[in-house]
């Protein structure tokens, strides 16, 4: 089966009655636990944005507490599960000034984790790209947005 357009999609929504949108959305979040994160997001966590960084760098502090240190393969491992999550939770606002937020967090998290990423050229090779994207999501933000958020990457330490 191939699956419709996007512009498809809304095109046929427009004709779908309240109850009918309301019973579609009702059975897509029980087919993928991301579709239910993602509604999940929009109902109850899209109108207070910080609290919702808030609970996503919390989140991101207790999976770096439970990253097991014994040997690199697992540590790379952890790491990029971490990573994937916290794109997710980006993919999930949209916003540009949640997203440098986070990978600020996510790189500052792991600049300071322990053992160093520096003796890891695979780790340090992460960090690297996600510096880089966050200066590209940088430029995409208003000047002072942009000052700032520099201003906040140099006391970090990032």
């Amino acid at each position: 089966m191939k699956a419709a357009t996007v512009s498809q999609l809304k095109k046929e929504l427009n004709f779908r009655s309240r109850e009918e949108l309301l019973e579609l959305c009702l059975r897509l979040s029980k087919f993928k636990k991301e579709n239910k994160e993602l509604l999940t997001y929009l109902l109850f966590e899209e109108g207070d944005e910080v609290a919702y960084i808030q609970n996503v760098k919390q989140e991101v502090d207790e999976l770096f507490k439970d990253i097991n240190t014994k040997a690199w393969f697992y540590i790379k491992k952890s790491i990029r599960k971490i990573l994937r999550v916290v794109k997710k939770y980006i993919r999930y606002s949209g916003k540009k000034d949640t997203e440098v937020e986070l990978l600020m967090y996510f790189c500052f998290k792991l600049k300071n984790f322990s053992p160093s990423i520096k003796r890891n050229p695979a780790m340090q090779n992460l960090y690297d790209r996600q510096l880089i994207s966050i200066n590209k999501t940088l430029l995409k933000l208003h000047e002072d947005l942009q000052y700032d958020y520099k201003l906040q990457m140099e006391e970090m330490g990032i």
